[in-house]
């Protein structure tokens, strides 16, 4: 299994949508966890009715911050916070450019929340792949 960490600003929208849509579909490859560079009290109404929409529970998210020291310890750390992240690099960096709905309406929250479910499937059947080459 490996260890993928989301990022984004405060870890409110788009972060804590991929850690719900990495854990809902790839649970037999990878387990998510999120976090973000300025991170907000706690997690947004919003982001959590829209992923209802869809079936996917955020109740229990927890706004966390990114903390550059711990980030070896993931094999994926995957940035959409349009910002350098702190500290060495992981192991494996991804720049995913998802425009953040933070204050920006309902049809934002839906369009962030529809790229990042792609690029979490895209992300989830290449590392199936790679599982299938390595047997």
């Amino acid at each position: 299994m490996k260890k993928v960490l989301f990022v984004c600003i405060g870890n409110v929208c788009r972060s804590p949508m991929a850690e719900a849509f990495a854990n809902h579909y790839g649970n037999d490859v990878l387990i998510a966890k999120s976090a973000g560079l300025a991170p907000l009290s706690e997690a947004l109404p919003e982001t959590r009715a829209i992923m209802e929409e869809v079936n996917v529970d955020l109740s229990k998210h927890v706004p966390m911050e990114y903390d550059p020291s711990l980030a070896g310890q993931y094999d994926i750390v995957v940035n959409m916070s349009g910002y350098l992240l702190p500290g060495k690099p992981p192991n494996q960096l991804l720049e995913w450019d998802v425009q953040d709905p933070f204050q920006r309406g309902s049809e934002a929250f839906r369009n962030a929340r529809a790229d990042v479910e792609q690029r979490v499937m895209q992300l989830i059947l290449q590392m199936r792949r790679d599982k299938k080459k390595k047997r």
